[in-house]
């Protein structure tokens, strides 16, 4: 478990210069971010996952985040006790008065709430047809069942065909996408991608998938191939907030015109080092620190020499002139 240290501005940041009118670079249209994503997910005050999460993941990658809040857990670091879903009107509202004033690289999709929250979103990124969508399916194990087969029936139906990836892991997208997979052996990644095209979805990064040896396989595949696969070493701890982080800077790294490939292994290598760095807010379960690479030089001093260095990690955190 990784010590919890204070942060600092990541770089050189310093205080935001006071706007001058006659400044012409403050006024360029370089300034900031070149890239938007508008993420639908609720809110989790633990700061486990959630949009907090797509927040802190996002723009450790240097977008800008554009969050439309769908609902709110009821939870603390061990488990999901409750939650509360917001209707699809404010959802609907929140995303078009915001796509009104600027346009979207990505949209990320986390969970909704309800199917009809589902079918708002779905027929907005429909609007919108050359945007690529993620989605992310959590586990819903602590939900109620009947509530959790309503979901999924309308994810199915509405939203996957608009959808460009699927991110989820192995155990919950094939209870999903396969409930009747009879054959002998295990269902493979790619037999996961096919069942997800036949929805409509192009793309399907699959994890956590079991390996002999304390391993994991992350394989992204198309339905007639396996594009890129990342093995890791499974960690002992329990996480919260794993899939939230991953699927986030995925997203991210998409909208920055990443090669999916890479922005792939990329997204995954952050995520480890989000796990390396894991730490224990309250009494349950442990938290990735997506602000790793925030740490300031003395707290990472006292950690071991053998440790990574921010400068070893395969993408810049954050790019770009302005870094928040």
């Amino acid at each position: 478990m990784g010590a919890i240290v204070a942060l600092r501005y990541p770089m050189a940041l310093s205080p935001p210069p006071i706007y001058v009118e006659d400044d012409a670079e403050l006024q360029g249209d370089d300034d900031g971010p070149s890239a938007c994503v508008m993420v639908f997910n609720a809110n989790d005050a633990s700061g486990a996952g959630g949009i907090g999460a797509d927040i802190t993941a996002m723009s450790s990658v240097g977008v800008h985040v554009l969050p439309v809040v769908t609902g709110v857990y009821a939870r603390d670091t061990t488990e999901i006790v409750d939650h509360f879903a917001l209707d699809d009107e404010a959802v609907t509202e929140q995303a078009r008065t915001i796509l009104e004033d600027l346009p979207v690289q990505v949209f990320k999709v986390g969970f909704v709430g309800t199917p009809e929250n589902i079918s708002a979103i779905s027929e907005l990124v429909s609007d919108y047809a050359e945007v690529p969508v993620l989605t992310h399916m959590p586990d819903l194990s602590w939900w109620r069942e009947d509530a959790i087969d309503q979901y999924l029936d309308a994810c199915a139906e509405l939203l996957l065909p608009q959808t460009t990836l699927l991110v989820g892991n192995y155990q919950t997208l094939t209870r999903w996408l396969l409930p009747e997979w009879s054959a002998q052996r295990n269902p493979t990644a790619r037999d996961i991608a096919i069942a997800a095209h036949g929805h409509g979805v192009a793309y399907t990064l699959v994890t956590g998938i079991p390996l002999p040896d304390q391993f994991i396989e992350n394989a992204l595949c198309s339905p007639t191939s396996v594009i890129r696969t990342e093995k890791y070493e499974r960690l002992e701890a329990q996480f919260a907030g794993a899939g939230d982080t991953l699927s986030a800077a995925l997203a991210a790294l998409i909208a920055t015109d990443t090669e999916l490939g890479e922005a792939t292994s990329e997204a995954l290598s952050y995520l480890d080092r989000c796990l390396e760095g894991g730490f224990r807010p309250g009494m349950g379960l442990v938290q990735p620190d997506r602000l790793f690479w925030a740490h300031s030089d003395d707290d990472e001093a006292d950690e071991s020499d053998d440790a990574p260095a921010v400068g070893d990690f395969s993408f810049e955190l954050p790019p770009g002139p302005t870094r928040h």
